[in-house]
């Protein structure tokens, strides 16, 4: 598979001077999602943990219910980019024919195969109840994410979705240029692992939208923590899911936007 980081020649100003030299840069490359040999879907994605990305996807798009449904799984380097070329069950591939018959055209990123503003803006499942946490945890949480981020350390330029629990720490975090794909990317290594997410928290380096919503949702999080804030939609969805929504995690607090039941109410109360 290609590197996922690419030197790139630049030419950087300071002040009046300009020098001459190279930026590393993250690869962003074709990745085409194909079922028993017909595209579903092409994202544009970092050509790393590309099987974790496959399941994940289909996890969230519903395209499977769980890992075991995709019979086989090869990723293939292709001229035009990467394929990754999965064979379903039988029962799974008859639901994706029809629900393809059903489109109406092309789709965008986060939103592959839906044929109805409605379906864009679906409920989320109810998740777990799972478990409380403390502000103390959340924010230890959010500090171990940066020294995981290896190609966001080289580039600067690609997001973060993180798995933790307090027993464990960083079980997993996984990078992509997009921040829907490595949230997938997570997704599936929990289930490649036979991992649920009720037990700890799902960490994003980004804003959440509503599709970050859906996603952690059929993931089973009961908890989401981001560095930035949400999006009224993601509020209402994550409300209606169940989920305890928080953004704006910096080293000085966070802001909690639904079901604070999660948070240690005395010292929930302390950071509002």
């Amino acid at each position: 598979m290609p590197d996922p980081v690419v030197p790139a020649p630049r030419v950087a100003w300071r002040g009046d001077s300009a020098q001459d030299g190279l930026r590393t840069v993250p690869r962003e490359t074709p990745v085409a999602l194909s079922y028993n040999r017909a595209t579903h879907a092409v994202m544009l994605a970092s050509p790393a943990d590309l099987e974790d990305f496959a399941i994940g996807f289909s996890l969230s798009e519903g395209i499977i219910g769980k890992a075991a449904d995709i019979l086989a799984l090869h990723i293939v380097e292709v001229p035009e980019g990467i394929e990754c070329r999965m064979d379903l069950a039988d029962d799974r591939l008859d639901a994706l024919t029809k629900r393809q018959r059903r489109l109406a055209g092309p789709s965008g990123c986060g939103l592959c195969g839906l044929d109805s503003l409605a379906a864009a803006i679906r409920p989320a499942p109810a998740v777990p109840e799972g478990r409380g946490f403390t502000p103390a945890m959340i924010q230890e949480a959010m500090r171990s994410m940066p020294g995981a981020q290896v190609l966001n350390a080289t580039t600067h330029a690609v997001h973060a979705a993180a798995f933790w629990t307090p027993e464990q720490g960083l079980v997993a975090l996984r990078e992509d240029v997009g921040r829907h794909n490595a949230l997938d990317k997570l997704s599936g290594a929990l289930a490649r692992a036979g991992r649920a997410a009720s037990d700890g928290l799902v960490l994003l380096s980004s804003r959440v939208s509503v599709e970050m919503v859906q996603k952690a949702a059929t993931l089973g999080a009961p908890v989401v923590v981001a560095i930035s804030a949400p999006t009224s939609l993601a509020i209402e969805v994550a409300n209606g899911a169940g989920i305890t929504l928080i953004g704006v995690a910096r080293a000085d607090g966070f802001e909690v936007f639904t079901h604070l039941n999660r948070i240690s109410p005395r010292m929930a109360r302390h950071v509002a």
